[in-house]
């Protein structure tokens, strides 16, 4: 395992269960090391929903196996048959460009109204745990402009979640949890260092090409680039890939 530390400091006091979106990416492995060193009992919840990246659900899959998890749940939700989203086959995965990461320019990565679901679909399993926070590994620093990673959909989701739900009716709502909103891609990173995630587990590129290989190009390779370059830390993953040559 690289990084260093253990994934839960010693004398952290032990929460009850969390529903942590785990897409197997850097961010939602970050957040899922921050929720259990925070002693959350977390229980993950992975979607493919048609995302032509699915080697990131593998990378879910070590993750949860990682952290000994006691639940991780992988759910069938195609997003895809709705087109709309180069993510998921609607056209090609666009190079990164600078003007990428600008708030108002939303590339065709965009999959529409995925964090809604997805945070939904987290909403109704946490209701059945008895949870008292969901995780979600959303930012609006370095990011691809999506409106659904900014402050002002996770406030909104949580007013939802609190009108929606029957443990919202009941004063109970989970509290939707994003530490992640106002981070860098490099403070992302240190901060997993400082938890020892491993993320040489985690799989970042949306065009995945044979071997299989991070392209290099599309936005969210060059947002992972430069986030390790920022945090001077090496990225295993590019390493590993190295070392194969």
């Amino acid at each position: 395992m690289s990084g260093q530390g253990p994934f839960r400091p010693p004398g952290v006091e032990e929460k009850g269960p969390a529903v942590v979106l785990l897409s197997g990416g850097l961010d939602s492995a970050t957040s899922l090391a921050i929720a259990h060193a925070e002693g959350w009992r977390c229980h993950a919840l992975t979607v493919r929903y048609g995302q032509r990246h699915e080697l990131e659900i593998d990378c879910a899959r070590r993750l949860a196996q990682r952290f000994d998890l006691p639940e991780h749940r992988i759910l069938e939700f195609d997003l895809a048959g709705w087109g709309g989203s180069s993510l998921t086959g609607d056209g090609p995965v666009p190079r990164a460009t600078e003007g990428a990461e600008k708030a108002d320019s939303i590339p065709s990565t965009y999959v529409p109204a995925r964090n809604t679901i997805l945070l939904s679909l987290a909403m109704a399993w946490a209701e059945v745990l008895e949870a008292q926070a969901i995780f979600v590994g959303v930012s609006a620093v370095d990011y691809s402009g999506y409106p659904d990673c900014r402050p002002e959909f996770i406030a909104a989701f949580q007013q939802l979640a609190e009108v929606a739900t029957k443990t919202g009716a009941l004063g109970q709502a989970p509290t939707i949890r994003a530490p992640l909103i106002n981070k860098s891609k490099a403070e992302t990173i240190r901060w997993g260092l400082s938890l020892g995630l491993d993320y040489g587990l985690t799989w970042s590129c949306y065009d995945p090409q044979p071997g299989p290989r991070p392209c290099g190009h599309c936005d969210s390779c060059r947002l992972r680039a430069r986030g390790f370059a920022d945090a001077s830390a090496p990225d295993p993953l590019t390493a590993a890939f190295e070392e194969k040559k």
